[in-house]
This record gives C-alpha cells, sequence and structure tokens, in this order.
C-alpha cells in the first residue's frame, strides 16, 4: 500500500485545475494530469478513486475556501449598500487571488457535473455553500424588509448584483475587452460599476 504525501497530494490537486482549466472537463484525463504532475499515472489514484472522485472534492474544498472568503465580515445585517459592497470586496479579492478557480469553477456550471452540485446546493440536509445560502438569505430579505431594495426574483437579484463585476474580472482574466482590446481590471472601474450597481438596486 501507497503511503499518503500530503505536499504530493497537494500537487495533484492544483495540477488536475490546471489541466481543466487547459483542457477543458472533456479533456481532462488521469493521463493527463499525471503527467502534469511529473509522477506516474497510478499516484493520484493513491488520492482519489477516480476522475469523478477527484472532481468532486476539489468542488468541494475549494467551494468551502471560497465560502469562507465571501463570508468574511459580511453582515446579512448591514445596509444594501454595505453588505454588497463587503460582497463586492470579498469576490474581487477571492478571484484575484485564485485566478485560475474562476475558470475551473465555470468549467464546472457548464457541465453535466453541474447538476450534481446544484441538487446539494438546494437540498435543505445539503452542507454544500450552506453558510452562504443563508447569509445571502437574510441579508435579501432584511434589505427588502427595510424597504431598501424591491422583491426581485432571485436570478435576476443575482444578474444584477454581480453579472457585472463577473464580467469585468472575465474580461480581465481573458486579458481582453468586448472589442478585442488590451484589458486589465482597476480598482476605480470596479468601485465605478458597483455605484451603477447599486443605483440599479436601490428602491
Amino acid at each position: 500500500m501507497r503511503i499518503r504525501d500530503i505536499n504530493k497530494e497537494q500537487l495533484v490537486k492544483e495540477k488536475a485545475i490546471e489541466t481543466i482549466v487547459k483542457y477543458g472537463l472533456e479533456g481532462f484525463t488521469i493521463n493527463k494530469l499525471a503527467k502534469a504532475c511529473g509522477v506516474s499515472v497510478g499516484t493520484p489514484y493513491v488520492y482519489y478513486k477516480d476522475k469523478d472522485d477527484l472532481i468532486l472534492k476539489i468542488v468541494l474544498e475549494e467551494g468551502a475556501r471560497m465560502e469562507d472568503a465571501i463570508n468574511e465580515d459580511f453582515d446579512p445585517e448591514a445596509s444594501l449598500e454595505e453588505g454588497l459592497r463587503i460582497q463586492w470586496r470579498n469576490r474581487f479579492d477571492y478571484m484575484m487571488k485564485n485566478p485560475l478557480l474562476g475558470q475551473f469553477f465555470d468549467q464546472i456550471s457548464s457541465s453535466t457535473y453541474h447538476q450534481q452540485f446544484l441538487e446539494m446546493f438546494t437540498s435543505n440536509r445539503g452542507s454544500f455553500l450552506s453558510k452562504f445560502k443563508e447569509n445571502m438569505g437574510s441579508f435579501i430579505s432584511n434589505v427588502v424588509m427595510r424597504g431598501e431594495m424591491e422583491d426581485l426574483p432571485i436570478d435576476v437579484y443575482w444578474s444584477i448584483a454581480f453579472g457585472p463585476l463577473y464580467t469585468l474580472m472575465r474580461f480581465h482574466q481573458q486579458g481582453r475587452s468586448i472589442t478585442g482590446a488590451s484589458f486589465q481590471i482597476r480598482e476605480e472601474l470596479i468601485w465605478a460599476t458597483f455605484k451603477l450597481v447599486l443605483k440599479a438596486l436601490k428602491k
């Protein structure tokens, strides 16, 4: 029986994320992963049962890390402006520190794995992103109850509240804007966009 090596396990996980971002989920194989790690094909199987197990565990582990980052200093009782500002700051910082993970989660959301994680997220018994779901639900309820915002469908709220931020970050990751011009994100652009989003949401 081969002994688990924590450093090698971390390497396998990091290279799996890189390989999935590079080749996509359809092009991701354990052979490609092993080659990227510089290890034998059997090494990833020391830590994961198969490709599906590896992807599941990465999403759960990185999802938990992302949830902690997004929830940092966030108070569901905060005003619309303050609460949303903290959410933007947390999400922006997380994406800047973890550029590959945004692209990794994009791959997951457009794959056959998405339904599995969606069911885990929406299940009352599930713990996947449960604190995030609880905080966000309370925050929206509170700002609506105080009359700061209309009671919008969650999909509409999400599109207005975070769609512009994620679009700008996607341009930044691609290195080009919608026109094809070179693009790099700037703090002043983020907060100018935030003001427009806040104006759109405020009652």
